[in-house]
Protein backbone atom coordinates (compact mmCIF):
# COMPACT_ATOMS: atom_id res chain seq x y z
CA UNK A 1 0.00 0.00 0.00
CA UNK A 2 0.92 3.34 -0.55
CA UNK A 3 -0.10 6.32 0.75
CA UNK A 4 0.06 10.02 -1.04
CA UNK A 5 -0.46 13.85 -0.34
CA UNK A 6 0.41 13.47 3.67
CA UNK A 7 3.73 15.37 3.26
CA UNK A 8 2.26 17.98 0.85
CA UNK A 9 -0.75 18.53 3.39
CA UNK A 10 1.67 18.58 6.45
CA UNK A 11 4.16 21.19 4.60
CA UNK A 12 0.40 23.11 3.62
CA UNK A 13 -0.61 23.12 7.14
CA UNK A 14 2.53 23.98 8.53
CA UNK A 15 2.93 26.94 6.47
CA UNK A 16 0.02 28.28 7.55
CA UNK A 17 0.63 27.58 11.39
CA UNK A 18 4.10 29.44 10.88
CA UNK A 19 1.94 32.63 9.13
CA UNK A 20 -0.01 32.56 11.99
CA UNK A 21 2.76 33.18 14.36
CA UNK A 22 2.69 30.12 16.00
CA UNK A 23 6.53 29.30 15.55
CA UNK A 24 7.81 32.88 15.80
CA UNK A 25 10.83 30.88 18.01
CA UNK A 26 11.37 26.95 18.89
CA UNK A 27 8.65 25.12 19.84
CA UNK A 28 9.20 22.01 22.69
CA UNK A 29 8.03 18.47 21.27
CA UNK A 30 6.30 17.53 24.67
CA UNK A 31 4.15 20.66 24.36
CA UNK A 32 3.18 19.86 20.90
CA UNK A 33 2.61 16.24 21.74
CA UNK A 34 0.14 17.34 24.20
CA UNK A 35 -1.82 19.75 21.86
CA UNK A 36 -2.94 16.52 20.32
CA UNK A 37 -3.93 14.55 23.06
CA UNK A 38 -5.72 17.57 24.22
CA UNK A 39 -7.61 17.56 20.95
CA UNK A 40 -8.15 13.73 21.36
CA UNK A 41 -10.08 14.62 24.88
CA UNK A 42 -11.87 16.80 23.48
CA UNK A 43 -13.27 14.40 20.48
CA UNK A 44 -14.29 12.20 23.53
CA UNK A 45 -16.15 14.86 25.16
CA UNK A 46 -17.93 15.82 21.92
CA UNK A 47 -18.84 11.79 21.88
CA UNK A 48 -19.81 11.87 25.20
CA UNK A 49 -22.16 14.75 24.21
CA UNK A 50 -23.31 13.09 21.38
CA UNK A 51 -21.92 16.19 19.61
CA UNK A 52 -21.10 15.17 15.70
CA UNK A 53 -21.15 17.57 12.54
CA UNK A 54 -24.49 17.62 10.71
CA UNK A 55 -24.88 17.70 6.67
CA UNK A 56 -23.65 21.20 7.03
CA UNK A 57 -19.75 20.82 6.20
CA UNK A 58 -20.56 20.14 2.42
CA UNK A 59 -22.90 23.29 2.39
CA UNK A 60 -19.88 25.12 4.35
CA UNK A 61 -17.35 24.37 1.28
CA UNK A 62 -19.11 26.44 -0.65
CA UNK A 63 -20.30 29.38 1.79
CA UNK A 64 -18.77 32.52 1.27
CA UNK A 65 -16.16 33.91 3.38
CA UNK A 66 -19.09 36.33 5.13
CA UNK A 67 -21.14 33.78 6.40
CA UNK A 68 -18.82 30.82 6.74
CA UNK A 69 -17.77 31.41 10.22
CA UNK A 70 -21.10 31.77 11.56
CA UNK A 71 -22.85 28.42 9.72
CA UNK A 72 -19.42 26.44 11.03
CA UNK A 73 -19.69 27.53 14.50
CA UNK A 74 -23.75 26.78 14.67
CA UNK A 75 -23.25 23.10 12.98
CA UNK A 76 -19.19 22.28 13.12
CA UNK A 77 -17.82 23.49 15.85
CA UNK A 78 -16.46 21.71 18.96
CA UNK A 79 -18.14 18.59 17.23
CA UNK A 80 -16.52 15.53 17.15
CA UNK A 81 -15.53 15.69 13.57
CA UNK A 82 -14.12 18.65 13.98
CA UNK A 83 -11.96 17.91 17.22
CA UNK A 84 -10.45 15.12 14.87
CA UNK A 85 -9.54 17.34 12.35
CA UNK A 86 -8.13 19.57 14.72
CA UNK A 87 -6.00 16.65 16.02
CA UNK A 88 -4.51 15.58 12.45
CA UNK A 89 -3.97 19.34 11.87
CA UNK A 90 -1.78 19.08 14.94
CA UNK A 91 -0.24 15.97 13.98
CA UNK A 92 0.35 17.25 10.79
CA UNK A 93 1.95 20.57 11.76
CA UNK A 94 4.56 18.96 14.24
CA UNK A 95 5.30 16.28 11.09
CA UNK A 96 6.10 19.60 8.51
CA UNK A 97 7.73 21.17 11.43
CA UNK A 98 10.42 17.96 12.21
CA UNK A 99 10.06 17.57 8.43
CA UNK A 100 9.18 14.05 8.67
CA UNK A 101 8.28 11.84 5.67
CA UNK A 102 5.15 10.51 7.11
CA UNK A 103 3.73 9.40 3.90
CA UNK A 104 7.14 6.47 4.23
CA UNK A 105 6.41 6.42 8.33
CA UNK A 106 3.03 5.56 7.19
CA UNK A 107 3.98 2.44 4.50
CA UNK A 108 6.82 1.22 6.64
CA UNK A 109 4.61 0.63 9.51
CA UNK A 110 1.71 -0.34 7.43
CA UNK A 111 3.98 -3.19 5.71
CA UNK A 112 5.33 -4.37 9.63
CA UNK A 113 1.47 -4.85 10.56
CA UNK A 114 0.79 -7.23 7.66
CA UNK A 115 2.95 -9.83 9.63
CA UNK A 116 1.37 -9.51 12.80
CA UNK A 117 -0.75 -11.73 14.54
CA UNK A 118 -4.58 -10.88 14.40
CA UNK A 119 -5.40 -7.42 17.11
CA UNK A 120 -1.03 -7.92 16.77
CA UNK A 121 -1.62 -10.87 19.80
CA UNK A 122 -3.36 -8.54 22.18
CA UNK A 123 -7.35 -8.43 23.12
CA UNK A 124 -8.05 -5.47 21.85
Amino acid sequence: MEIKGLNEASQKIHKASKLKGFYEKPREIGTLLMLVVSELSEALEADRKNRYASDMPTVLLHSDLDTFPEIFKGNVKDTFEDEIADAIIRLFDLCGYMNIDIEKHIDLKLKYNQGRPAKHGKNY
